[in-house]
């Protein structure tokens, strides 16, 4: 039996979270990466129309400093190890057009709330809802989403814009988040629902 729930879309100023949208991830030479064209073109159309309506992003990346942080994580999946400050595979994708303005997020476990300050810096620029993209929709975005709604905020997840290295728990993992965490919508309805050149804009 399905819970009834309430769709509660986008506030009047909401932020783009780009969830480890990073060559290691975008890339299959990497051992964590996959070849994910189709959601590198959606986030890179999303961060078009946020930028135009002067609406904050946010980059999060995963940056190991020493093998003190997440070292059960990292004992878990060796290939995280390849995410040093010296590595091109914790660098933004070069397809996505980073901006001046726009910031990024170092995490070193899979939400990028989690051991961050990214509450912070959202509360400091009066976001009031999320739209969540990346990689992988199982993973590091699912937890991203999943805690951005105990922060309080709404969220939204466009479906063109995440991805995962495994279609069935891409799909499972969209689902469930419909169900209880997040709306997902297309691409094209969250596009619709971005407020107009700024609106409540700084």
């Amino acid at each position: 039996m399905d819970l009834e729930r309430n769709q509660l879309g986008l506030g009047r100023k909401p932020a783009l979270v780009v969830v480890d949208m990073i060559k290691g991830f975008t890339d299959p030479a990497c051992p964590l990466g996959c070849d994910c064209p189709e959601v590198v073109a959606a986030n890179a159309r999303l961060l078009r129309e946020f930028h135009c309506s002067g609406l904050p992003v946010y980059f999060t990346t995963v940056v190991y400093h020493g093998a003190e942080q997440a070292a059960v994580f990292r004992r878990r999946i060796d290939a995280l190890n390849v995410l040093t400050p010296d590595s091109e595979w914790v660098k933004v994708d070069d397809r996505l057009d980073v901006q001046p303005g726009d910031e990024l997020i170092e995490k070193q476990w899979a939400s990028a709330f989690h051991k961050t300050d990214l509450d912070e810096r959202l509360r400091a620029r009066g976001v009031d809802s999320l739209v969540v993209t990346g990689l992988t929709t199982s993973g590091c975005v699912r937890a991203t989403v999943v805690d951005g709604l105990q922060y309080d905020y709404a969220v939204v997840v466009p479906r063109e814009a995440v991805g995962d290295r495994n279609p069935d728990a891409h799909e499972a993992n969209l689902f469930d988040l419909h169900a209880k965490y997040a709306d997902v919508m297309s691409l094209e309805e969250v596009l619709a629902q971005l407020p107009c050149n700024g609106n409540g804009v700084d």
